[in-house]
């Protein structure tokens, strides 16, 4: 066995996945969205939070992050598989996949 080999292919999204969490302020936004009522404006909300999802403003507004940071930083965290986005109107929402996340934490207890 050499000492580096390539990945093999049932591990590839959990590298993304790990890519994703790499960063606090992603791994702390996927937290505040396993419970978005008691984390973001419910008042305020055009869309039902734990149905449709956080909409990214104010996602934004709980950073303080600039709008295409945060915009980023959501795209990285559903090309990993780890939100989903919905538009309503101009807006996008996103919520977490938690059939994905189950999924992936079960790969995790797999391979290592």
């Amino acid at each position: 066995m050499t000492a580096h080999t390539e990945p093999e292919a049932d591990v590839e999204p959990l590298l993304d996945v790990f890519k994703a969490l790499a960063n606090p302020v992603r791994l702390q936004v996927l937290r505040w969205l396993r419970e978005p009522v008691r984390h973001f404006p419910v008042d305020r909300a055009i869309a039902d939070p734990v149905e449709v999802g956080v909409c990214v403003t104010h996602i934004q507004e709980k950073t303080g992050l600039a709008q295409s940071t945060v915009s980023a930083y959501m795209a990285e965290l559903q090309r990993a598989g780890l939100v989903r986005a919905t538009r309503v109107g101009k807006w996008t929402h996103y919520k977490r996949d938690e059939t994905r996340i189950a999924a992936l934490v079960e790969l995790l207890g797999r391979t290592l």
